[in-house]
C-alpha cells in the first residue's frame, strides 16, 4: 500500500468515529507508522495539528446538525465531546462566530472544515539531494526533556528548550567535550536527538553532542543511537523555517515516491557551527530508514 493510501486509510477511519472516542494508535497502526510520526507528518503536510482537524471537523458536523435537525444543543455537545455546553459554545463561537442556537436560523453563515486527502504530488524542477549511509554504533551525550505530540506541544516546546538550553553553563560544558572537534560520526557541532515515543504518547528529545571516547563529567544523560541506515538531507536557511521546510518535503515527497520507510528509531538534527538564523546556515537532517514492507 502506497503512503497516500496509507495516511487515507488513517484519516477515514478518523471521520468514522468523530462521534465516538478517537484511538489515534489504530489511526497510526492504519498508517504504518508510529503515533508521533503520524502526528508530525499530519501536522507538516496539512499545517495543523491533529488534534485541531478533529476539534474542527467535530464542530462542522456539529453545526450541520444543528441547522438540519432539532436536536438538542446538550445532546449535540456531548456526541461531539465536550463535557459542558459552556465549552461547546465557547468552541463553537470561536470557529463559527455564532452560538449553537444561533445555527438554526435561516440563512445563517456558518463555516465548515472539509475533510482532507493525501495525495502525492508530482512537482518538476525541485530535485531533492540526498544520500544513504551506513553508521555504526554511537552514543550521544546531552540533556533530555520529555514532550508529547498533543496539540502540537512539541512544534512550539522544542525550539523553546533549545533557546533556555544555549545559555546555561551545562550546554557550553558540553560543547568543550570534543575539543573544538565536530563530531566523527555525524560532522556536527550538536544533535537534536529525537526518539520514539512510548506508550504514554511521549518522546524524548535531546540536545548533545556526539560522547567522546574517553570518561566525561556526570549529570547528562546518554543516548545510544543504533547502528543504522540513514536517509541524510541537506538543509539551508534560518532554522526556524528551513528545518519544517525539509521535513515537508522529506514526508511529503521523498518517503512516498521512494522505497524506504522509516525505521521508528532515533533520528538526528545535525547542526554545524554558524549563524542559525542566517539565510544561508547549512544543516542536515538524517532519517533512520528500512525497506518499505511489501
Amino acid at each position: 500500500m502506497e503512503w497516500s493510501e496509507r495516511m487515507n486509510s488513517a484519516i477515514s477511519y478518523i471521520e468514522e468515529n468523530l462521534a465516538e472516542d478517537i484511538d489515534y494508535r489504530e489511526a497510526a497502526r492504519l498508517a504504518c507508522c508510529s503515533i508521533f510520526h503520524f502526528q508530525r507528518t499530519f501536522f507538516v503536510v496539512i499545517g495543523m495539528t491533529l488534534a485541531e482537524y478533529v476539534r474542527r471537523r467535530r464542530l462542522t458536523l456539529a453545526a450541520r446538525e444543528l441547522s438540519s435537525s432539532k436536536a438538542r444543543v446538550l445532546d449535540v455537545a456531548v456526541k461531539y465531546g465536550y463535557d459542558s455546553p459552556d465549552a461547546f459554545t465557547r468552541a463553537f463561537r470561536n470557529m463559527h462566530g455564532i452560538t449553537p442556537q444561533a445555527a438554526r436560523e435561516p440563512g445563517v453563515q456558518l463555516v465548515a472544515c472539509p475533510r482532507i486527502s493525501f495525495q502525492v504530488i508530482l512537482k518538476g524542477g525541485n530535485d531533492m539531494d540526498y544520500k544513504i549511509v551506513e553508521k555504526a554504533a554511537f552514543d550521544v551525550i546531552g540533556m533530555a526533556r520529555r514532550f508529547t505530540t498533543e496539540n502540537g506541544e512539541n512544534i512550539v516546546k522544542i525550539p523553546e528548550f533549545w533557546d533556555e538550553f544555549n545559555k546555561t553553563q551545562d550546554f557550553a560544558a558540553l560543547l568543550k567535550l570534543n575539543n573544538g572537534k565536530l563530531g566523527p560520526v555525524t560532522g556536527g557541532e550538536t544533535l537534536g536527538v529525537c526518539l520514539p515515543e512510548d506508550k504514554n504518547k511521549e518522546f524524548s528529545y535531546a540536545i548533545g553532542v556526539e560522547k567522546p571516547a574517553r570518561a566525561v563529567k556526570s549529570g547528562f544523560e546518554i543516548i545510544h543511537i543504533p547502528a543504522s541506515t540513514w536517509a541524510v538531507f541537506d538543509g539551508v536557511g534560518a532554522i526556524s523555517r528551513a528545518m519544517n521546510d525539509i521535513y515537508k518535503r522529506i514526508l511529503q515527497e521523498w518517503f512516498p515516491s521512494t522505497g524506504y520507510e522509516h525505521a521508528n528509531t532515533p533520528e538526528l538534527e545535525v547542526y554545524f557551527p554558524g549563524d542559525v538564523d542566517s539565510s544561508d546556515y547549512r544543516f542536515q537532517v538524517w532519517i533512520p530508514i528500512t525497506k518499505k514492507k511489501k
